[in-house]
């Protein structure tokens, strides 16, 4: 299976972060990796992952040199924009069965609204055990959906703002219905279309209502990605931000081999609303797993991972907004990414003035720019948009407190946050290609 193949499996099997982990492990087993806690001391060319929650993990290979040199880092993120289920969420509204939700991330609602969409997650009993839910994908499976109002009747939806007349509170997802009110028996038993849907959830997965409680159930768009166009150049696909960066930065984590750098790929949780939380890149997932491998080399100190971290390396691997024709008043278009161009280094991120921004030093990116143009791999430079127009950040200013040099690189993706987004096949080839070249560079 080519490359392009791989991914787009990558996609349809990881609707989730944690789906997403699940292959990366399985990825870096296939790789010969192994979990860190069943290694007890590390040498030269040994692999080890470090996973944190089932949400984010850390690959390394040991090079050569002392670790105190710094590593070579890839940093993406593996969850995307999309409906978290709530924790009390199913409800009964005349004879339509519903899922309340929350939506997760920056997402335009309106966008989700009539999409098929699947539910897939995990549900955490009280005896200890977890049930696995995926439901929507396979041929023959339903789906669920959130409806919208008929246009004969939406005169005042019509007439407010796009960011208003689909309400937060409105995106909950119809998961069944009852008997028409023409049955006169519909009237005399409360909740009935919610308590046959329990009664499925109960039969099928052996789940209760209050197992919601202890749910992480998220709602996506249902169905594989596909090649786009008839010269098929293009992926349409849900989840390509991150996941396209994060495809490539794992699967050249497994193909390069470590120079005298220790070579790490980290992928983690939480990036769409922040990094927040224990699995996100706001936490010490690093750092905790630096200090892992360093206590099996025999060398574990603070100041071996402050040096360490400090004196580390990282590609930011995250995508950047491709140019859009169809819009051309929002980008700058000589500073802008286009699919096809190759992969995207965004010297600096943030919003208008550079607020919150992780900006790269030049010394750094000449760097990078030769060890590209050496291996032939195609970039190019661009920023999210117009610098009034708005803007954006990623993991970078959070590895950059560290003190190592950070750089953003990724894929250039077409209506990035929807639920359904575009990226280029070359460019997903030429991120991978180049990620391997930065992997193997010995500085």
């Amino acid at each position: 299976m080519d490359i392009i193949e791989q991914y787009k499996q990558f996609l349809n099997d990881g609707k989730t972060e944690r789906e997403c982990v699940s292959q990366i492990i399985q990825i870096a087993r296939q790789s010969g990796y192994r979990n860190i806690e069943e290694v007890q001391t590390l040498h030269q060319n040994d692999k080890v992952y470090v996973c944190k929650r089932n949400k984010s993990i850390a690959l390394f290979e040991i090079g050569s040199g002392s670790i105190e040199g710094g590593m070579n880092i890839l940093g993406a993120h593996v969850d995307s924009p999309r409906l978290d289920v709530k924790q009390n969420p199913l409800y009964e509204k005349d004879f339509i069965v519903y899922l309340n939700t929350h939506y997760y991330g920056g997402i335009k609602k309106y966008q989700w609204v009539t999409v098929p969409l699947a539910i897939h997650g995990v549900v955490c009993l009280k005896d200890g055990s977890s049930v696995s839910v995926s439901v929507g994908e396979k041929e023959g499976e339903p789906v669920f959906c959130i409806s919208d109002i008929l246009p004969h009747l939406a005169q005042k939806q019509m007439k407010e703002t796009a960011g208003e007349f689909i309400p937060g509170e409105s995106l909950d997802i119809i998961c069944g219905s009852g008997i028409p009110l023409l049955e006169p028996e519909a009237e005399k038993e409360k909740d009935r279309a919610k308590k046959s849907v329990l009664r499925i959830l109960k039969e099928t997965y052996g789940i209760e209502e209050k197992d919601f409680n202890s749910a992480e159930l998220e709602a996506v768009p249902a169905g594989a990605p596909r090649d786009l166009g008839f010269d098929r150049s293009l992926i349409l696909g849900y989840g390509q931000d991150d996941r396209s960066c994060a495809f490539a930065s794992v699967r050249a984590m497994a193909d390069s081999r470590a120079a005298s750098r220790t070579n790490c790929c980290i992928c983690v949780d939480k990036e769409e609303i922040g990094s927040y939380g224990a699995t996100g890149m706001g936490s010490h997932f690093l750092e905790n797993a630096v200090a892992e491998v360093t206590a099996r080399l025999g060398s574990y100190s603070e100041l071996t991972v402050r040096r360490c971290l400090n004196s580390s390396r990282m590609l930011s691997s995250d995508v950047n907004s491709a140019y859009d024709p169809m819009n051309p008043d929002l980008f700058d278009r000589q500073n802008a990414s286009f699919l096809g161009g190759g992969i995207v280094f965004q010297k600096y991120t943030g919003a208008r003035g550079k607020s919150g921004a992780s900006d790269a030093d030049p010394e750094f990116i000449a760097q990078i720019r030769a060890i590209f143009d050496a291996g032939n791999a195609a970039y190019q430079l661009a920023e999210l948009g117009k610098v009034d127009q708005g803007g954006g950040g990623t993991i970078a200013y959070l590895a950059a407190k560290y003190g190592m040099h950070v750089l953003d690189a990724g894929v250039a993706v077409l209506s990035m946050h929807a639920p359904w987004e575009i990226t280029a096949k070359s460019d997903i080839e030429q991120a991978y290609k180049g990620y391997r070249l930065f992997l193997e560079a010995d500085w």
